[in-house]
C-alpha cells in the first residue's frame, strides 16, 4: 500500500478519538514507532492517552483482538504489560478506513542490563507471561516458523530484483545454506514447546521504572518456542552471552519451565529475523517513514554486510549451541 497513513492528518487522528467520546485539545505528540503509528494526545480534560493506529491490512481484526486479550489477560493477573483501554465497550476502533487502540500513558527508561539483577528480574516477568502464554496457543495470530520468517522473505526479495545482480548469486546461495542449518536445527528438536510469545522482546520494547521491568509493544505476539523472547536480551561475545542467559533464566525458571534443548534455537532463530528484516525493509518502502529511517537500504554496500553477516551465522550454527554459567 503506497503510504499508508497519507490520509492520517491530525484532524482525522482527532476525529477518531471524538467517534469514542474523547475530545483532544490539539496537542499532539509522534512516538517513536515505524510499523504503526503511535502518538500521544493530550485531552480537554487536562489527561492525556497514547493512541495507536493499526497499519492498514497487517492484521485482521481477529489477530489484534487476540493480542488486546492476551495483555489484558497478562494485566489482571499484574503482570507489568500496558494493555489495551476498553473505551466504549471495545479494545479497538476504526475510524476513516484506519483502526486503532487507546493505552495508558506509561513512562520509562531504557534498561541497563548489564545493572546487577537486571536480567534476573526481566527474566522473573517473561517467565510469567509465558506461564499463562502456555495455557493454549493463539487461534488466530501466525506462528513463528521458517517459511514465514525465512523461506517467503527470501522469495519475495528475489521476485522483486532487490539484490543488485552483481551480488545475486553469492547473496542467494548464502540465504539457502542458512535456511538449510535453521531447517537441521527445528527439525533435530520436533517436540519445542509452542506457546504464546511477546515475540519481539527487545531491550527496545522494555521499560524500567523504579518499580522495575514492564513490557510494551505485543503487535508481533505469535505462537513460538520460549527462547525466542530471551535470545534477543543477550549481547557480545559467547562468554558474555552465556553469562547473560543464566542471569536470565535465573529468573525465568522461577514461573516457568524452561526447555534446555531450545537454546539450539538461539541462531535459527537470530538468523531467520536477519533474513526477514532486510524484507520488512523492503515492503515498506513506499512508507516515507523508511526511507528516511534507513537511507543505507538496499545499497551493494548494504547487500554485501548482509551476505557477511549471513556467512557468520552459518558459521556460528556449526557450533554448539550457547550454554548458560
Amino acid at each position: 500500500m503506497d503510504e499508508p497513513y497519507a490520509a492520517l492528518t491530525p484532524s482525522c487522528l482527532l476525529d477518531a478519538l471524538e467517534t469514542v467520546g474523547l475530545r483532544g485539545d490539539g496537542r499532539l505528540l509522534a512516538l517513536n514507532s515505524f510499523e504503526n503509528r503511535v502518538y500521544q494526545v493530550w485531552l480537554e480534560d487536562g489527561s492525556s492517552t497514547i493512541a495507536k493506529f493499526y497499519r492498514p491490512g497487517r492484521w485482521s481484526d481477529a489477530q489484534i483482538l487476540e493480542e488486546h486479550a492476551f495483555t489484558v489477560e497478562l494485566a489482571q493477573h499484574e503482570v507489568p504489560v500496558v494493555a489495551p483501554l476498553p473505551v466504549a465497550g471495545a479494545t479497538l476502533h476504526a475510524h476513516a478506513g484506519y483502526r486503532f487502540a487507546l493505552y495508558p500513558r506509561r513512562g520509562g527508561r531504557a534498561p541497563e542490563l548489564d545493572a546487577p539483577g537486571a536480567l534476573e528480574w526481566i527474566g522473573r516477568f517473561i517467565g510469567r507471561i509465558h506461564a499463562f502464554g502456555a495455557i493454549r496457543p493463539f487461534e488466530h495470530r501466525p506462528a513463528l516458523d521458517i517459511v514465514s520468517f525465512g523461506e517467503e522473505p527470501r522469495d519475495w526479495l528475489l521476485a522483486r530484483q532487490c539484490i543488485p545482480e552483481e551480488l545475486l548469486p553469492a547473496w542467494r546461495g548464502i540465504v539457502d545454506q542458512a535456511l538449510d542449518a535453521v531447517r537441521v536445527a527445528f527439525e533435530s528438536r520436533p517436540a519445542s514447546r509452542v506457546l504464546r510469545l511477546h515475540g519481539d522482546c527487545h531491550p527496545g520494547n522494555i521499560l524500567w521504572t523504579d518499580d522495575g521491568p514492564h513490557f510494551v509493544d505485543f503487535d508481533d505476539a505469535r505462537n513460538g518456542p520460549a527462547v525466542q523472547d530471551l535470545w534477543m536480551l543477550l549481547s557480545g561475545d559467547a562468554d558474555a552471552m552465556s553469562r547473560q542467559l543464566a542471569q536470565v533464566l535465573a529468573g525465568y525458571e522461577d514461573f516457568a519451565d524452561f526447555d534446555r534443548s531450545e537454546l539450539g534455537l538461539i541462531e535459527p532463530l537470530r538468523t531467520l529475523r536477519l533474513i526477514h528484516y532486510s524484507a520488512w525493509i523492503a515492503r515498506r518502502w513506499s512508507d516515507p517513514a523508511f526511507p528516511a529511517a534507513f537511507p543505507w537500504f538496499g545499497t551493494p554496500r548494504y547487500w554485501q554486510d548482509r551476505i557477511l553477516e549471513l556467512r557468520e551465522q552459518v558459521a556460528t550454527m556449526s557450533e554448539p549451541p550457547l550454554q548458560p554459567h
